[in-house]
């Protein structure tokens, strides 16, 4: 974990990007399922998390933190852990940000976000994909 400013920051750069990917898949199987197919929103919101926590995942494993750990399941588990708090304190945030702070809810949003990048990002590198 001793490593450089510049190979974090391109780690944080990786992670965004892979990330993006994630975002695109989400949306676009959200979309399909609930506008195409017709399925429960619900359903289908979950079914895009899932498939955008697999691509993060094997992305994130395989390209941001070039991870060789054996123990793929525990892993994952771990990733998804971070993702679902990651969740929790996203809506938390924008609760607090439109509902206390009475502010804009996509300015909420926005910033919600940008924390929770770094919230992800910082819980992966220093929990998920330590060994």
């Amino acid at each position: 974990m001793s490593e450089g400013i510049s190979a974090l920051f391109l780690k944080f750069l990786k992670f965004g990007l892979v990330g993006f990917t994630g975002l695109i898949i989400d949306f676009g199987v959200t979309f399909l399922a609930k506008e195409r197919l017709r399925w429960n929103k619900y359903v289908a919101n979950s079914l895009g998390f899932i498939l955008a926590s697999i691509n993060n995942y094997i992305l994130n494993r395989l390209w941001t933190f070039h991870s060789r750990d054996p123990e793929i399941g525990w892993q994952f588990s771990k990733f998804l852990l971070v993702a679902v708090a990651g969740l929790i304190l996203n809506n938390l945030i924008i609760y607090l940000l439109t509902e206390k702070g009475k502010l804009n809810f996509y300015f909420s949003k926005f910033i919600a976000i940008v924390l929770v990048f770094i919230w992800n990002f910082l819980l992966n590198y220093l929990y998920t994909f330590t060994r």
